[in-house]
C-alpha cells in the first residue's frame, strides 16, 4: 500500500468482508484478541490495546463503506486544522454516524466504494500518512494481503503453526457463504494450536459465523438499501 493510501489500494469490498470475517470468527471463540461487533452500520473492530479501529459495511446494491484510524498511522490534522476525511463523499453514505466519528476526531480514513471503483477525500498534499495501511494491510489485492492476514492470527494466537492454507480455504468460504461447523473447527485447529492456554469456543465462533450471514446466502447480510 502507498502512504498515505489511495483507493487503488483496496481489494475488492467482497474479499475485505470474507478477511474481516475471518478475523472475527476466530476472535468470538476467546478472549484475547480484537473486539468485534456486527450491527446495522456494519462490522467494526476496536483494538483490544486501542492501537486501531475499523467498520466495514457491505450494501445490497454492491456499494460499501471502510473507515476507521490507527492510533500511530493516521494523521487526522493538518497543521491546526482537522481533515475532513468526508468531503466529496456521496449523498447514500450514514452521514450522521461518521460525523459523530469526525467530531469524535475519530476518523484517519474513510473509503466509499460504488460502480466498481473506491473513492476516498482529497488529502492535504503534505499529508503522511492515514493509517490504513497499519490498520487493515490485509486488505490490499493479491495473495500477500492473506499472507499478512495469516500472520496476524499466528502473532495473536501465539502458535508456532503456519496455516495459511487453511485460511485461504476458510475466507473462500467465507466469500461464498458456504461456512460450516467443520470449515470453523479446522480453522480454529489451524490458528489456536492444540496447547493454547486459552478456551476456545467453536460453537461461540460458529453462531457469530452465522450472525455475519457466511453460513448462507447473502440475504443473511443486513445490509442497508438506499
Amino acid at each position: 500500500m502507498h502512504r498515505p493510501s489511495v483507493p487503488e489500494d483496496l481489494d475488492h469490498p467482497e474479499q475485505l468482508w470474507a478477511r474481516a470475517a475471518t478475523l472475527a470468527v476466530v476472535a468470538a471463540a476467546m478472549n484475547d484478541g480484537d473486539e468485534y461487533s456486527w450491527g446495522p452500520g456494519g462490522l467494526a473492530c476496536w483494538n483490544c490495546g486501542g492501537s486501531y479501529w475499523w467498520r466495514l459495511k457491505l450494501y445490497d446494491d454492491g456499494r460499501a463503506l471502510l473507515c476507521g484510524q490507527d492510533s500511530d498511522g493516521s494523521y487526522t490534522h493538518s497543521g491546526d486544522k482537522q481533515i475532513d476525511f468526508l468531503a466529496g463523499g456521496p449523498a447514500w453514505l450514514p452521514w450522521e454516524q461518521l460525523r459523530d466519528d469526525a467530531q469524535g476526531n475519530l476518523l484517519g480514513f474513510a473509503y466509499w466504494y460504488e460502480d466498481g471503483v473506491w473513492a476516498r477525500a482529497p488529502y492535504p498534499a503534505t499529508m503522511p500518512d492515514d493509517g490504513l495501511e497499519m490498520a487493515l494491510g490485509w486488505a490490499a489485492p493479491g495473495d500477500a494481503a492473506v499472507r499478512e492476514i495469516t500472520e496476524h492470527l499466528v502473532a495473536l494466537t501465539e502458535t508456532d503453526v503456519h496455516p495459511a492454507e487453511t485460511v485461504r480455504a476458510f475466507i473462500a468460504s467465507a466469500a461464498a457463504r458456504t461456512v460450516g461447523a467443520a470449515d470453523v473447527s479446522a480453522l480454529l485447529d489451524a490458528v489456536c494450536g492444540p496447547d493454547c492456554w486459552y478456551e476456545v469456543r467453536p460453537e461461540a465462533a460458529l453462531a457469530f459465523a452465522a450472525d455475519l450471514g457466511l453460513t448462507g446466502d447473502r440475504g443473511a447480510v443486513p445490509a442497508v438499501a438506499s
